[in-house]
């Protein structure tokens, strides 16, 4: 009995140490990657071991990587050309069907889909069968289109947006020409982690374009409001750039993240917005 007991005190007292040992390589790690990011010398007492300590820190985001993309539904995004169908809610209006017309001509690759009487179940198991990548949806209140919901497929994810300020391609004066070449994407100020995920979403309903594509489709967040807008552009003898707006032009704040595809009104959330959360200072989510 005694014997046993101080064997188990070793391994408790052993364990311990391990634990210490563990959490001061950790602090040493963390002191090194501050140092490295703000361009500081490095700390005095981590000289001596530092090469060895930026070697675990490189293989710690390696692993990292490895375990984000493991899960990742977007891993093999850009191997193959998405496949993306654009349909809207049941009885569209006249104004909705031709949103859904020019998203279609916005996104490469893409067709649209008359809804009729078809349940959301009964469209995505059609867009499964038939290889589809990605679902667009458009909704409207009175007649103005007002909700964008792109699914995933197989598994998700589906991301809900409100859409703002919706300007059809015909209401836009001295439009360009319409192009449907894979256009070049622009991202700005999409730096959190949730910003990361709204990026992916929407740029792989994109095809990889070429390099003298003279089309480009812009994503600027500002306080969480995403503006999206359709350029063509042209160089004149010059070389002057001349840029020309195509439509249509619209703002989109996302409001849920679920991990399931849009049938699937009981996945879980993996974000929502709170709009009315009582917090001491205004913080962008995006």
């Amino acid at each position: 009995m005694i014997r046993r007991q101080a064997r188990l005190r070793r391994e408790y007292l052993y364990k311990k140490s391990l634990e210490t040992q563990e959490r001061q390589t950790f602090e040493k790690k963390q002191k090194l990657k501050e140092a490295l990011r703000e361009g500081r010398p490095i700390p005095t007492e981590l000289q001596n071991e530092a090469e060895e300590l930026n070697k675990a820190l490189k293989l710690d985001e390696a692993q990292a990587d490895a375990e984000a993309t493991q899960d990742d539904e977007y891993a093999r995004a850009g191997i193959y050309d998405p496949k993306v169908v654009v349909t809207t809610s049941r009885d569209p209006s006249t104004r909705l069907q031709q949103f859904a017309k020019e998203m279609r001509l916005v996104i490469p690759n893409s067709q649209r889909i008359n809804r009729g009487n078809y349940v959301v179940s009964e469209v995505v198991e059609t867009c499964k069968a038939n290889q589809v990548t990605d679902l667009v949806v458009v909704h409207e209140t009175r007649g103005q289109p007002d909700g964008l919901i792109v699914s995933h497929l197989p598994y998700g994810p589906t991301v809900h947006f409100t859409l703002y300020n919706v300007v059809l391609r015909h209401d836009i004066e001295n439009r360009g020409n319409i192009s449907e070449a894979y256009p070049h994407l622009i991202f700005e100020n999409f730096s959190s982690r949730l910003g990361g995920r709204i990026k992916s979403v929407l740029r792989y309903l994109f095809p990889v374009p070429k390099q003298d594509t003279k089309r480009v489709l812009t994503f600027a967040n500002d306080s969480d409001f995403i503006s999206f807008r359709h350029h063509v552009y042209a160089k004149s003898a010059h070389n002057e750039v001349q840029l020309a707006e195509v439509g249509p032009r619209f703002e989109m704040r996302p409001y849920e993240i679920r991990l399931g595809t849009v049938d699937m009104p009981d996945a879980d959330k993996e974000w929502a917005l709170r709009t009315y959360q009582r917090t001491a200072r205004k913080r962008n989510v995006l």
